[in-house]
């Protein structure tokens, strides 16, 4: 018994020492997206919207793919910020290079750097930084959610009415079946929420969950990159996870909802109708 003990503690060490080294290597990345930041960048065509992404990515992997390879070689690498579903046995760095990234060419501050550890299936660390803001938010499965070291909470409200919700869009070019069911849960949730926002990315808003700034957020659809370092975040934050009709949720989940604990079943019941 001792021994597992001591093997627990041993690799909760290792993990937290690893979290601090995420941290810096997605803070290095977001200071060379802000070297690019400033002007609105001017497309035409999908083709040149999809050049100018690919650019802004391309810019934060050349620094995050060989640092975190190095902190796990090991580790699978998702390719795809847009991919969904589960991953294969094993661990997985889950990267989004820029969070966010048309508001970044669009000269909007709402963007941010995310990367997550994936240990079969679980999430067990992540880190977000909002380089405009100089924040970088962390979780560690078990040690709690923390913004620059301070310990976050989910909001204590226990009133959907008396409650501030967000929700977003999971891509641009999503089914019409998924974008009416977007719009008829925003339409129900201005009849039961105090106010709605609705904007991209859904990582902000988690954030802003776990930090008890706003009360709930959903989705519909949406990738691992989207929601597990939000996932985890508010998980560690005291907050509940769920899919909207609030079943547990997993990559595999149609949609999703993080919430306080005080109104997680009432807008899970907003969602269902």
């Amino acid at each position: 018994m001792s021994e597992t003990l001591r093997t627990t503690a041993d690799v909760a060490a290792l993990d937290a020492d690893l979290l601090d080294r995420t941290a810096i290597a997605v803070r290095a990345a977001g200071s060379a997206l802000c070297e690019r930041f400033g002007d609105v960048v001017r497309y035409q065509t999908r083709d040149e919207l999809m050049r100018a992404l690919a650019a802004n990515d391309d810019t934060a992997l050349d620094i995050l793919r060989p640092a975190l390879t190095e902190l796990r070689p090991q580790a699978g690498w998702v390719e795809d910020e847009l991919d969904g579903g589960a991953l294969p046995p094993g661990e997985w760095w889950v990267v989004d290079p820029a969070e966010g990234n048309v508001n970044h060419l669009h000269a909007l501050p709402e963007w941010a750097v995310t990367a997550t550890l994936v240990r079969d299936n679980q999430p067990v660390l992540t880190v977000v930084h909002l380089p405009l803001a100089g924040e970088t938010y962390t979780a560690l499965t078990g040690a709690g959610a923390h913004l620059d070291g301070r310990p976050l909470r989910v909001s204590r409200t226990t009133d959907l009415s008396l409650s501030i919700v967000a929700t977003s869009q999971a891509r641009p070019d999503e089914d019409e079946k998924v974008v009416r069911r977007v719009g008829s849960s925003i339409t129900a949730m201005l009849f039961d929420a105090l106010v709605v926002r609705t904007a991209v990315p859904a990582t902000l808003h988690l954030l802003n969950v776990a930090a008890g700034r706003i009360d709930a957020f959903w989705q519909f659809a949406g990738a691992r990159a989207d929601l597990l370092p939000g996932a985890l975040l508010v998980t560690e934050a005291a907050g509940r996870i769920s899919d909207a009709q609030g079943r547990p949720w997993t990559p595999q989940s149609g949609s999703f909802l993080a919430a306080a604990p005080g109104v997680h079943a009432e807008a899970a019941s907003t969602l269902s109708r």
